[in-house]
């Protein structure tokens, strides 16, 4: 059964082979330019000087891919719709090398940000080491001198070891703090995270912290490859992860879901005018047929459309953990109304979209 399944979707992708795409089709099969199924699952877009670059997670086939057998895979568009394949940007070590990044360890999440200051391209990612599943709760970071790699690992760590949040006395109030104080001297989980950057340029690491019982957004250092030491706890004890944050009018604003695992439920969404102070839950975004299980995806990443006004798209994955390499691609506009983000289904889309609204 595995092997006609496996069969079928590579049929799919070389039918699809040669053609220039005009839109989106969330949940079919995505070609590269080479007619293969895209391959950067739990993913993150740049955009820089004129080209998006979508950096996710290279599944293999199977369960196996559940784990990082290869590395970071990249991929250069235009249009967003049509992409070139660019390779692997951060390949995972060897078996036996001794890396954070060896292979079979399980790298999640991957997001590219651009420092203007030093002008080196700057990866982040949750990280598992090998044979420890989800008890390392690290995140690590890598850096490259362009936007398509290679990218050098750095090292990987638990963040604000040793510091307590700016808004400690407030949290407390409103969370349990066990976990927090259990990890304080060894620095704290991170899990499914995010990487978002100001208007000033400071950048933020949003990650799903303290067993994943609350999100900690964790300011970085001005080269982007450390943590500065100041940080919020944010959302304690709603059990938040697959964060997404974005600006739009003053507001920020976070799309996220709860956790259940490789199983979709209903998103998340909250907005603050002030990324490091409360935040005001929104309830769920999605709206329509399939609304309480986002879909059947779950959120990565939230794009802002270079050159179109008020154009925002929810980037989100539907998982195949029995066969990863056939996770699909869920792209779907974000609406706003009454300042609130809105995501419906969508057959099929284009980027007209925005200027009929």
């Amino acid at each position: 059964m595995k092997k006609i399944a496996v069969l079928i979707f590579s049929l799919a992708c070389f039918a699809a082979c040669g053609k220039e795409l005009k839109s989106f089709t969330p949940g079919e099969i995505w070609p590269d330019d080479n007619g293969v199924h895209i391959n950067a699952h739990g993913g993150g877009l740049l955009f820089h000087d004129g080209t998006y670059y979508w950096f996710g997670e290279h599944k293999v086939e199977g369960d196996a891919g559940n784990r990082a057998m290869v590395g970071v895979h990249c991929y250069s568009s235009k249009d967003l719709y049509n992409w070139k394949d660019e390779g692997v940007a951060l390949a995972v070590a060897p078996e036996g090398s001794g890396s954070d990044i060896e292979k079979s360890c399980i790298l999640e999440r991957p997001k590219v940000i651009y420092n203007e200051k030093t002008g080196k391209f700057v990866m982040w990612f949750h990280l598992e080491l090998v044979g420890e599943e989800y008890r390392s709760a690290r995140t690590g970071v890598a850096v490259a001198d362009s936007a398509t790699g290679p990218y050098k690992f750095v090292r990987s760590l638990r963040p604000n070891a040793g510091q307590r949040p700016i808004n400690w006395d407030e949290s407390k109030k409103k969370g349990s703090t066990d976990i927090f104080e259990r990890d304080f001297e060894g620095g704290q989980f991170s899990r499914d995270m995010a990487l978002f950057v100001d208007d000033d340029g400071k950048a933020y690491h949003i990650h799903s912290s303290e067993e994943n019982k609350t999100t900690h957004i964790s300011e970085l250092t001005d080269d982007y490859l450390d943590f500065s030491g100041k940080f919020a706890r944010v959302f304690p004890d709603r059990y938040m992860e697959a964060p997404a944050v974005f600006k739009r009018g003053g507001w920020y604003y976070f799309i996220g879901s709860g956790c259940t695992g490789w199983d979709p439920n209903a998103a998340r969404s909250a907005r603050t005018k002030d990324i490091m102070d409360e935040w005001e839950e929104l309830g769920n975004p999605c709206v329509g047929e399939g609304a309480d299980i986002t879909f059947g995806a779950q959120s990565t990443y939230a794009l802002k459309v270079e050159g179109m006004d008020d154009a925002y798209i929810l980037l989100a994955d539907r998982w195949r953990p029995k066969n990863a390499i056939d996770g699909r691609y869920v792209w779907l506009p974000i609406d706003f109304e009454d300042g609130k983000p809105v995501v419906r289904w969508h057959d099929e889309w284009d980027l007209s979209y925005f200027d009929k609204k």
